[in-house]
Parts: structure tokens; sequence; C-alpha cells
């Protein structure tokens, strides 16, 4: 059974960036390798580090060849402990009066005559300039994302803002990305699963971390690669951090990617897919329930011939359920999957083969959709009068749209996998229901399922007697 502090579905992808020699993921370069040429810092950390404005940064480029940082795939900058040492040498010959172009020329005459100008005691920087990891270390990084958390939950939308701000100033767009928001939304939505946290608190942080990545993707350039994407959420998924992340980092390596957002009906995919001829369709479900409603996306472009592949946090938590989904699975780790759409367009493997349900699920679903609310009546009936009823409302719905994934999959042991997250909502957030009275209701539900259903849905009232006697 899966633990419950890996079930919460706020955190959409609960994956982060691996962490070297410090928490941002980034890996610094120590005293002992000062001049590093891994190409390491976006722009915004080079302005920070120097104190050069963008527009200065690319006029040296564009005119003296200094710095020369390598580029992404989606185009975008990236600067060496050395570029940024570079123009700090650049910077002290100015403050001794030389113009920038007297300066170039003199860093390329010591390189002609095999000097590292760094080097060169004589024009060596006067003192000790703190590299890029004294300023930004994993530490303001962690307190960074703790003053946004605390931000959100003071609903404070100017200071949440400006965190970010100084964030971005300090790191690279992903690090931020997956160790500030990505990390931030989990610590909120854990809070959340655990009643800590008011679901007003999580909508409100939510939506400031998707508004940023909205900006941010709007303001990323023309597609510079073949093939359009389409990003979508099944019907009634609205978690979409995730989806917009991924959107959001494949934008940024060159990828047309269309993202339809969140709770997409079939029949609208359907329409779309005529007008946008995609090349790839991406998936994103976070829970149990909302995985079932991905399934019939699934199979239409699996008939349409669509290349398609899906992930989500419930892929993570609950392993087997990508063995009943159609598609090619993007992985546990949120940062890999631009390269796995790369490898998926460019050369495809053989689409993975999976379990459908059989024809006594399929009659079983349908006969509990069918008696769905003659059942969800009679438990109202067994507890009329106590102190369980102010409970159904939200306990009837959890429970029913669980059971309806199991089925859907024909796969009774995936309700089994999720009944502890199930468990932990009910009392912990949804009223706090008590755990005595959450046995009670399962009795009772029981008991309704034995009158309401006939011998098509065996397979539903055995699974809950086997519950009832653990």
């Amino acid at each position: 059974m899966a633990n419950k502090k890996d079930q919460n579905h706020h955190t959409e992808y609960n994956n982060h960036i691996n962490v070297k020699s410090s928490a941002s993921g980034q890996s610094y370069p120590d005293e002992s390798n000062a001049h590093d040429h891994n190409p390491t810092f976006n722009l915004k950390a080079v302005v920070n580090e120097t104190g050069l404005k963008p527009d200065t940064l690319r006029a040296w480029e564009r005119r003296y060849g200094l710095p020369n940082p390598e580029r992404t795939g989606g185009g975008h900058r990236l600067y060496s402990q050395y570029d940024i040492d570079t123009l700090k040498w650049l910077i002290a010959r100015q403050d001794e009066g030389m113009s920038i172009s007297r300066a170039v020329k003199l860093w390329n005459q010591l390189k002609d005559g095999g000097e590292d100008p760094l080097n060169v005691k004589q024009y060596a920087l006067t003192e000790a300039s703190p590299t890029v990891a004294n300023v930004v270390s994993g530490d303001n990084l962690a307190a960074l994302r703790q003053s946004w958390i605390d931000a959100c939950l003071q609903f404070d939308e100017r200071a949440a803002d400006t965190v970010l701000a100084e964030a971005f100033s300090l790191f690279p767009t992903e690090t931020v990305c997956f160790e500030l928001l990505q990390r931030g939304l989990a610590d909120i939505g854990m809070g959340w699963y655990e009643g800590r946290i008011t679901v007003q608190q999580e909508h409100f942080a939510s939506a400031l971390a998707i508004r940023r990545l909205e900006t941010m993707v709007a303001a990323t350039p023309p597609p510079s690669r073949n093939g359009r994407i389409l990003a979508v959420c099944p019907p009634e998924e609205r978690h979409t951090f995730a989806l917009l992340l991924i959107t959001l980092l494949l934008r940024r390596n060159g990828w047309d990617v269309v993202y339809l957002g969140a709770n997409v009906p079939t029949t609208r995919l359907e329409s779309t897919l005529s007008t946008a001829n995609p090349h790839l369709v991406m998936l994103s479900a976070q829970t149990l329930y909302t995985a079932s409603t991905m399934l019939p996306m699934a199979k239409l472009l699996q008939r349409e011939r669509v290349l398609f592949a899906y992930g989500g946090s419930v892929f993570t938590h609950i392993p087997i359920l990508r063995q009943k989904m159609p598609g090619y699975y993007l992985g546990e780790r949120i940062e890999r999957v631009p390269h796995m759409v790369e490898q998926l367009l460019t050369s495809p493997p053989p689409m993975p083969m999976y379990d459908q349900a059989t024809v006594d699920y399929q009659i079983a679903l349908k006969h509990f959709q069918e008696r769905r609310a003659l059942l969800e009546a009679e438990v109202w009936a067994v507890l009329q009068g106590t102190s369980q009823q102010m409970y159904l409302n939200n306990a009837n719905k959890e429970l029913a749209q669980n059971i309806i994934a199991a089925i859907t999959f024909g796969d009774m042991s995936l309700l089994s996998a999720n009944l502890e997250w199930i468990e932990g909502l009910l009392v912990n957030y949804h009223f706090r229901m008590p755990r005595k009275a959450l046995e009670t209701y399962l009795k009772a539900y029981y008991q309704a399922a034995v009158k309401v259903l006939d011998y098509r849905g065996d397979l539903i009232i055995s699974w809950l007697s086997k519950l009832l006697d653990k």
C-alpha cells in the first residue's frame, strides 16, 4: 500500500532535479576550480553577478566575441564561471581607464601569447570576487522557497512576487521552477492534505505559480524545431502546474507546444486533432480517477494513429497503473521530459502493450454507474441521524470515483493501492472525519452495496468485504 505522504496529488510530479553541490540542483564551482568552463548560469545570474546590463553583454558578445556563451536547444545563453570571470576582468580594465575595445585587444594578445589573462599576476583581480556559488547558495534558495510559501499563506501577492523576482535574478529559470515553485507547491499541498493549510491558501499559491508560468510561456521565442505538440489534461483534471511546466521546458527547447489546459473533454480533443495536426499529444493526470478519464482519450489517439505519451504523479505512486494505460510513459522526472519527447519524435520505440479490462469489469462498471445513486441513497438511510451523515457528500464522491477508476482499468487492486490516500483525505481534510466514523461509513457502504447491487457488482462487494475483514 502506498505511503500516505506519497499520495498527495497536489505535488504533480513531485520529483526534483539532482542536487550536487547545492540544493538548487546546480553544480557550482568551488575554490579549487575557480575558472570552471561548464555552461551553468543563465543571463539573469550573470547580470546579477557582474552588474552589466543585458544589452551590454549582448553587444560585447556581438562585437568582440567575449564572452562566448553556449546555447540551449531553445537558443538561450548559458554562461560558465570562466565567462563570468572574463567579464569581471574586462570591467577591471575599464576601471583602470581602458576602453572596452583596448581591454579586449589586451585579452586577445595575452591569449595569443599562450597565457590565460585570468592567471597573469599583473592583471589579476585586485580583490577576491565571490563566485556565483557564494551569492546563490542552496541555503539561500531554501530560504527563498520558505519566504514564498509564507507569503502565499498570508495571501500576500506582492511579497510572493518579490521573492520570485529575486529568485529568478539569482538562479537559472529551471532551477527556480523546480526547486522553488514545484517544491513549494508540494509542501503547501501536503499541508492541505494533512489539514494544516486551507483549500483557499492552496488555491492562492497554485494560482500565483501558474500565472507566473503562463507569463514565461507567453514570453518564449517562436519555435525553432519542426513538429507540433499538444499538451492536454483529461476530463475533470484541474491540476495543471506539471503540464504547464513541461510546456515551458519544451518551448524553451524550441518546440511548438499548444497548451490546452485543464479539464479537456474527449470530444474537444477529437475535434482539435484535425485542426492542429499534432505530431505528439501529451496527457497528464494526477489522481487515479482522472487517469481513468484519460483512458478514453488514449484509446482515441490510438485509433487515430496519433503519437501520444502520458505522465503524472499517480503513475509514480501506483506504478502498476502504467501497465493499464496505452501510450508512452514520460517517466518520473519532469526535467527529463524534453529528452524523452525528442526521442519519441525522432525514433519512437514500439508502442508498449497494455492490459485491458475484461468483460466482467465492463459489465460491473455499467452496473455500478446505473445503481450509484440508489447505493448512495441507501447509505444516507443507514446513517440517518448519526454523526457520520455530515461527511457523506465528500465520502461518497471520493469512494465512488475511485471505485469507477479501478473498475475502468479492470483491477480492483488499484483501489487498494489508493485507499490510504482516500482515508487520509477524508480524515485529515473533509471536515476532519474521525477514523471511527470512517469505519462506520465503510460498513454502511458495504451493507448498501449488498442490498442494491446484484451479481454484476460482485467484484465490488467482494472488495468491500475483504476491506472490512482486515
